[in-house]
């Protein structure tokens, strides 16, 4: 898996300070997104062991709130192997820190799909506390609604 950013003290993906991954990896590619570089799983750099200390320290915080997952798409066919070990391993060892992902993907159509790929994503949502959902669509934008690019896009609370 390959990543784009890493910020720190993120307030606007999530509730409270947030760690926030940016991976690459996306095949909506929804007009008008706001990280169209991260569309392609080659570009940006891969995701190492210095990249996760630099997550761990974020986490180490007692004022970080926890850690979100971006893109591109975190469950991209070709990050979810990577993802699905980061979430476990940030459960495990930060179980009082809250992970929220974005995708592109509709809440509805995860919970569907039963292919293997399916199944992955849905072991994924199991240790995520909140998705966001949906492609993003420029004609629904609205800076009113926090955590979301546009309206249709739902903030759901998984646990």
């Amino acid at each position: 898996m390959n990543y784009h950013d890493i910020k720190k003290c993120n307030m606007l993906n999530g509730e409270g300070l947030r760690c926030v991954l940016f991976v690459s990896g996306c095949s909506h590619k929804c007009e008008g997104c706001h990280n169209p570089e991260t569309w392609n799983t080659e570009s940006g750099i891969p995701f190492d062991k210095k990249a996760l200390k630099e997550i761990y320290e974020e986490l180490g915080h007692d004022y970080i709130d926890g850690l979100t997952l971006s893109g591109g798409d975190p469950l991209h066919e070709k990050n979810i192997n990577d993802i699905y070990d980061l979430v476990s391993k940030i459960k495990d060892d930060f179980g009082d820190k809250t992970i929220w992902i974005y995708t592109g993907y509709s809440y509805d159509s995860l919970k569907k799909d039963d292919s293997p790929t399916g199944l992955i994503r849905k072991k994924i949502l199991d240790k995520c506390d909140v998705l966001v959902d949906g492609k993003f669509e420029k004609q629904l934008f609205s800076e009113e609604y926090p955590y979301a690019g546009s309206t249709n896009q739902r903030i759901i609370k998984l646990k």
